[in-house]
C-alpha cells in the first residue's frame, strides 16, 4: 500500500509562482514513478508531469514553466509551477505506482495505482 498526501495549494495571480508537495509513505522506492494530473472544473483529469529516476516527463502545456523534483529521502516530489496562467487553475493530484513502466507510458492515468486527495490552486487575474 501507498499512502500519498498533497500540500501547497492556493490562491495566486497570474504570473506568480507556487510549489506543490506530495509525501509517500509504503512501497515506494527510488525507481516508483511519482507523477502529478490536474483537473480543472468541468474538464477531464489530465497528465501534468511524472519523475523515475533520471527521467522526467511534461505535458506540452507546462513545459519549460512547471519543474518537477523528488527528495528519495524524504520520499516526497515537488511540482514548482512558475508563470502560473489562468488554465492553470485546478486541483491537482499526486500519483504513484510502485513498478516500473516504459516513460511512453506514465502520461496515462491508468498505470498509477495511487492517488492523494488532491490540492487546489486558484489562479486570479
Amino acid at each position: 500500500q501507498v499512502q500519498l498526501v498533497e500540500s501547497g495549494g492556493g490562491l495566486v495571480q497570474v504570473g506568480d509562482f507556487l510549489r506543490l508537495s506530495c509525501a509517500a509513505s509504503g512501497r515506494i522506492d527510488r525507481n516508483s514513478i511519482l507523477g502529478w494530473f490536474r483537473q480543472a472544473p468541468g474538464k477531464e483529469r489530465e497528465f501534468v508531469a511524472a519523475a523515475s529516476g533520471g527521467n522526467r516527463v511534461y505535458a506540452d502545456s507546462v513545459k519549460g514553466r512547471f519543474t518537477i523534483s523528488r527528495d528519495n529521502a524524504l520520499n516526497t516530489i515537488y511540482l514548482q509551477m512558475n508563470s502560473l496562467k489562468l488554465e492553470d487553475t485546478a486541483v491537482y493530484y499526486c500519483a504513484a505506482r510502485s513498478n516500473r513502466i516504459i516513460v511512453g507510458a506514465w502520461s496515462r492515468q491508468n498505470v498509477y495505482d495511487y492517488w492523494g486527495q488532491g490540492t487546489q490552486v486558484t489562479v486570479g487575474s
